[in-house]
């Protein structure tokens, strides 16, 4: 785009973006401070200004067509939705959809350049993180060496109102928990319990783990790729998630002094994180058990993994963002300080921590550089909103 720099894991480990069915989990591979949230709540209350004409933009062609052929992808789902952001019609997207789907794949940058105008929504400043899908070894039976159980939804993890709680406070939407065998609506199991076996031997598991603390972070991710035992891969996203509270744990290690760069110290990305696990067991365990949170998986057959518009997100071409500012289906044209982020992205997922104006969180597919790139992206720079032509008009945006 596309579980969630510098300190990227920390904000991934310390507050990403949403698979289906519900969204992506709370965590991201992003940076530590991401810019304050705005008061206002959609880009058309935040203030929308035009942009640059599309042919003035340094696009390369390889980056237009990476991103056409993932907006040919978003456009049956765009479509269909209500935009949050205020910003577009379902019949402003018609025309651009219907040319992408006969565009020729030669001519990219005409594509764009035809069918939108650009606009800055409040002053484009904008940050971007990183996400990826992770491989680890699994197994779909169990075997000796892969014994740590991969869960897809519980039954009985729904949603509902304690029964104390007073009906004046019943706002929104209900909190997810389960009912006792008294009836009762309490909170589900966390992490150390569902680790305890508070699921076993109930025939949920759909795939077995070798890794704990690699299944730790592909729960991160949201979705990711097991690494069968005949070598053979296959694919497991985002169900859902138990309800209760994330804590981040690269800003718990921070807080106790084990990031950074000075004696005895971690750095504080990914692979610190995950080195000072390995390196102290028990203590590592602890730590990741601090996150209550639990992700539930689902066996996928799409050629990526899902992002919230329910279609695959794609390496270097999707990216996550608050859809009550980007429109969910909308190109974004990014000019960062890291030069792997600039270009043209596909808003085709969300993010528990991707909240605001001109927050990004960038797909990087799967395999070691993804990790790598993913793990330490920290960027700083501008965006722009990709709009179909005469959106800006009809908001009177000049």
């Amino acid at each position: 785009m596309r579980i969630l720099a510098v300190l990227g894991a920390t904000l991934l480990l310390s507050a990403c973006a949403g698979m289906v069915p519900e969204a992506r989990p709370p965590e991201s591979t992003g940076a530590v401070e991401p810019p304050p949230a705005l008061p206002a709540a959609q880009a058309l209350a935040a203030g929308v200004t035009r942009g640059p004409a599309i042919s003035a933009l340094a696009l390369r062609h390889d980056d237009a067509l990476g991103a056409l052929r993932s907006f040919r992808e978003s456009c049956p789902k765009l479509l269909a939705r209500e935009d949050k952001s205020g910003l577009t019609l379902r019949s402003e997207w018609q025309p651009a959809c219907m040319a992408a789907a006969n565009w020729s794949d030669s001519d990219a940058r005409g594509f764009f350049a035809a069918q939108f105008d650009t606009a800055r929504v409040v002053d484009g400043k904008a940050f971007a993180t990183g996400y990826y899908e992770p491989e680890i070894r699994g197994s779909l039976v169990r075997a000796p060496g892969y014994d740590v159980p991969v869960y897809k939804m519980p039954p009985e993890l729904v949603r509902g109102w304690p029964a104390d709680m007073p009906e004046a406070e019943r706002t929104g939407r209900a909190p997810l928990g389960r009912y006792d065998a008294s009836g009762n609506f309490v909170p589900f199991y966390e992490r150390a319990e569902i680790e305890q076996g508070a699921l076993a031997n109930r025939g949920l598991e759909i795939a077995w783990a070798a890794d704990p603390v690699e299944l730790f972070f592909l729960q991160i991710q949201g979705s990711g790729l097991l690494r069968l035992p005949d070598g053979s891969l296959t694919r497991i996203g985002y169900a859902g998630q138990n309800g209760r509270e994330y804590v981040g744990i690269g800003g718990v290690m921070r807080e106790r002094g084990l990031l950074g760069d000075g004696p005895g110290q971690y750095a504080g990305s990914m692979q610190g994180i995950m080195a000072y696990i390995r390196e102290h067991p028990q203590a590592g365990a602890d730590l990741m058990r601090l996150n209550k949170s639990w992700i539930f998986f689902r066996p996928l057959t799409t050629d990526g993994p899902l992002g919230a518009l329910e279609v695959p997100v794609r390496g270097e071409s999707s990216v996550a963002v608050d859809p009550n500012f980007v429109p969910l289906g909308a190109p974004v044209m990014l000019d960062m300080d890291r030069a792997e982020a600039d270009g043209l992205w596909i808003a085709q997922d969300t993010g528990g921590a991707i909240k605001g104006a001109n927050r990004f969180d960038t797909f990087w597919g799967n395999g070691a550089d993804a990790r790598t790139i993913a793990g330490g992206m920290s960027a700083r720079g501008e965006a722009l909103l990709l709009l179909p032509k005469g959106t800006l008009a009809r908001l009177g945006v000049r």
